[in-house]
């Protein structure tokens, strides 16, 4: 295992990009790692929303989405960031797949839309037993129209046909605290609005650090409801005490896009309008450096099939010209390596 980082001034932000591999530190040592297993929002097969997540020292990941798996394991495994596990010598499988069935202990799954579970589906007759925790329509919906003997075996605990039982299903509640078996992390889930469809965010914490991951949402103003703000209500409080380490959020779309065709995502403005509603919460007084120098992890830019300047981008160049907070914006590639 790598030794973490120090940092030598109170706030200062470090960053090191080598081999895939980002490192940043605030104020004390870095309390998660997350494996960037997909990055983009559609289109692209095999690069589609999954995030590993482990506390800094573990090995014993949660996988958030599992829009992809294997293809992204063995993106990581060429750029040196699986280097920290072992293959036993008398394994017959690859690391990727000892990463896949020993050290991914869990799977969040923050909707059931296709890009988000489809490579935990397709990599399910290989896999082996654990758990999948979501809420219970999103269990219900995987359950009833993916492992439901017709589309796909049911390797579920419960439902239509013959249950295999590789997976127990965890349906979360919103607001309810819950350990993730075989890792050293709880989960909170909040509800977020999706163009009609409940999507989720899910609160990681370890030993008193927390990390945020969101998942498919539109704005408020434009969903029409009030999700994402009782979302930075509640995670206010962690980042004035600065135990919030860093935030994952989509932007699906540069800023071309009319509010009327979100389809339930945001884009570069969308999402600044957000972080300074957050910004504002956290500290009324000076909501400019409310958050400063906080770590927010970039995911689910929609490729296009146009030739012109990728929406990738279009929507970083938008992003560093909008961003007055202060925030260290990150834009991973799949494979890479994260401490925060």
């Amino acid at each position: 295992m790598r030794r973490p980082l120090t940092v030598l001034f109170l706030w200062e932000v470090l960053a090191l990009v080598t081999q895939g591999r980002i490192m940043s530190a605030m104020a004390i040592e870095p309390q998660f790692v997350t494996i960037v297993l997909g990055a983009a929002g559609g289109l692209t097969e095999a690069n589609l929303s999954s995030y590993l997540l482990a506390p800094t020292g573990s090995t014993e990941f949660v996988a958030l989405d599992a829009g992809t798996l294997l293809t992204g394991l063995q993106q990581a495994n060429r750029k040196g960031n699986l280097s920290d596990i072992a293959l036993p010598p008398t394994s017959s499988m690859s690391l990727e797949g000892y990463v896949l069935t020993q050290h991914i202990k869990a799977y969040l799954l923050s909707h059931a839309h296709l890009d988000h579970l489809v490579g935990l589906v397709l990599n399910s007759p290989d896999d082996v037993p654990k758990s999948i925790l979501a809420l219970p329509s999103t269990i219900d919906q995987l359950r009833d129209h993916v492992f439901n003997g017709d589309i796909w075996p049911n390797f579920g605990d419960e439902g239509p046909g013959h249950p295999l039982k590789k997976y127990h299903f965890v349906r979360l509640q919103p607001g309810k605290e819950q350990a993730i078996a075989g890792t050293r992390l709880t989960v909170l889930p909040f509800v977020l609005c999706h163009a009609g469809a409940p999507s989720t965010a899910f609160l990681l914490q370890t030993k008193g650090f927390y990390a945020l991951y969101v998942g498919d949402t539109g704005p408020d103003e434009v969903e029409q409801c009030d999700n994402l703000y009782q979302v930075w209500l509640s995670i206010a409080p962690l980042v004035r005490r600065r135990t919030l380490r860093g935030l994952f959020l989509e932007i699906s779309y540069p800023d071309k896009r009319d509010s009327t065709q979100l389809y339930g995502h945001l884009t570069p403005l969308w999402l600044m309008k957000e972080l300074h509603r957050l910004a504002a919460l956290v500290n009324p007084h000076q909501p400019t450096d409310a958050l400063s120098g906080i770590t927010v992890i970039v995911n689910h830019i929609k490729p296009t099939l146009q030739r012109a300047q990728s929406e990738r981008a279009q929507i970083r160049q938008q992003v560093e010209a909008l961003n007055d907070l202060g925030i260290r914006f990150l834009f991973p590639e799949q494979g890479d390596r994260i401490e925060f």
